[in-house]
């Protein structure tokens, strides 16, 4: 039932994005004068469709849905009729092949931004960006971050919201520098700023591989103090088979105070597979456990550990000075939208040459599968998290696809600029050459991206 749900989960965010891509394309070639054959979501054999009576394009939904094609006129394809030439697409102007070509990764950056619109537009609730916490031995810790203050930038960049600062430090994965944070005094009334500098080295690498980027920077929003009291244990999970009981309260892990619920599931969550020292209160009496947290896998492939307790229940009352309310107009949502777009190109760029560099990890690659299961993961949040994981790769297939890379949009707008500038094509032969290459550089990735959603399964 769980595979069903993510595939029609992924079918539901994937299938609109390519349609879209794929009609840019069309709807161009159209207005170019190019004639159209086949319209295709998917590749290989045709599932169903129709033909068009009127302009006898094939519409169709084939069988791998990894992609689609627009097929045009073509005399590389096969023979043109004399009085069809012009219509064909090799005859075409060098900037209307141009067009026709990048018309779909375009299509891409409208709709992640038009989602972006519709998401910056929805007034939410949301946590300030005043520091809740500052964690030991992080980047925040050195730079000796204030709790309480308020966060107004990074690197210079103004930021509003926790996923905004999120954002900005997950761009610098893998750099070692240091990163500008401007605070705003936790003061009343005051609103005087300071810029501290905090360095960090192979940044959400090595031993912080997998964390999130506020975990690793160690300046966590506002968490409420849930006392460590055990509510619930699942009967086969590690916590039930080493000897915790319900209504156990977590005193210590391995020699470290704990206060709160949320610190203990962070030791634990850090530490799979290894085993850990748990000292317990229980009838006013102090009880040891080592207990092992089992290794588990997120949507990413990154290792946590978890031991099948859950808090017991309790009230969670936010304090005013920690919630704001973020809502902005259409104009300036729409800016706002464009803004975040071109971010996160730009970070998606750089982490590829980060990749391609070896700065960061191949693993952070990820595949069909991980895409599909992030899928299905935003449907169970809420409606705003699918609107913006469609925007997240809505935005990932412009970029890729624009990469100069034969085979892909980006390739080929790299023959016609050439064109252009030349008056004439490239020869076959050397196309062809470049097709070759490209098909290999985009199977070797396929293979290592599936390969790495495979790894983060088991």
């Amino acid at each position: 039932m769980t595979f069903l749900l993510t595939l029609l989960a992924a079918i539901f965010v994937l299938g609109p994005l390519i349609a879209l891509h794929e009609w840019g394309h069309y709807i161009v070639a159209r207005l170019c004068g190019v004639k159209v054959l086949t319209y295709s979501i998917g590749f290989g054999p045709k599932l169903f469709g129709w033909t068009s009576k009127k302009s006898g394009i094939d519409y169709r939904i084939s069988a791998l849905p990894l992609g689609g094609y627009v097929k045009m006129l073509d005399e590389r394809e096969g023979e043109v009729a004399a009085d069809e030439l012009h219509l064909a697409f090799n005859r075409q102007h060098p900037l209307k092949k141009i067009a026709v070509v990048a018309a779909g990764p375009i299509m891409n950056f409208v709709i992640a931004i038009a989602l972006f619109w519709v998401l910056f537009m929805t007034p939410s609730e949301q946590l300030a960006t005043k520091i809740g916490q500052v964690l030991p031995d992080t980047p925040a810790a050195m730079a000796q971050l204030p709790v309480g203050d308020k966060i107004v930038a990074i690197d210079g960049h103004e930021v509003q919201t926790w996923e905004g600062i999120n954002y900005r430090l997950a761009g610098r994965m893998g750099e070692t520098d240091n990163v500008s944070v401007t605070l705003q005094s936790d003061a009343k009334g005051s609103n005087t700023t300071k810029t501290y500098q905090a360095p960090i080295k192979e940044f959400m690498q090595g031993d912080a591989q997998g964390k999130d980027a506020l975990s690793s920077f160690g300046m966590i929003p506002w968490q409420p103090n849930i006392p460590p009291i055990v509510g619930n244990l699942t009967p086969d999970g590690a916590a039930s088979r080493q000897g915790l009981q319900v209504g156990d309260r977590i005193t210590a892990i391995n020699g470290k105070e704990i206060t709160d619920w949320i610190s203990a599931t962070r030791i634990i969550r850090d530490n799979p597979e290894t085993l850990l020292n748990f000292t317990v209160l229980r009838d006013g009496k102090q009880v040891q456990l080592s207990i092992m947290p089992q290794g588990k896998k997120d949507n990413l492939g990154n290792d946590y550990g978890q031991i099948g307790a859950m808090v017991a229940e309790s009230e969670i009352v936010i304090p005013d000075a920690y919630k704001t309310t973020v809502v902005y107009g259409p104009g300036e949502s729409l800016i706002k939208s464009f803004e975040k777009t071109e971010q996160l190109a730009v970070m998606t760029v750089s982490s590829m040459g980060k990749m391609l560099s070896g700065m960061i990890g191949l693993e952070n690659l990820s595949g069909p599968i991980t895409i599909a299961k992030v899928a299905k993961q935003s449907f169970d949040i809420s409606w705003q998290m699918v609107l913006s994981t469609a925007a997240l790769i809505s935005l990932s297939l412009a970029v890729l696809n624009l990469l100069p890379i034969p085979v892909l949009d980006g390739g080929h707008i790299v023959y016609y600029l050439i064109e252009l500038i030349r008056g004439k094509p490239l020869s076959e032969g050397v196309q062809m050459v470049g097709l070759n290459i490209g098909l290999l550089l985009l199977a070797g990735f396929m293979v290592l991206a599936i390969g790495n959603d495979i790894s983060r399964l088991f």
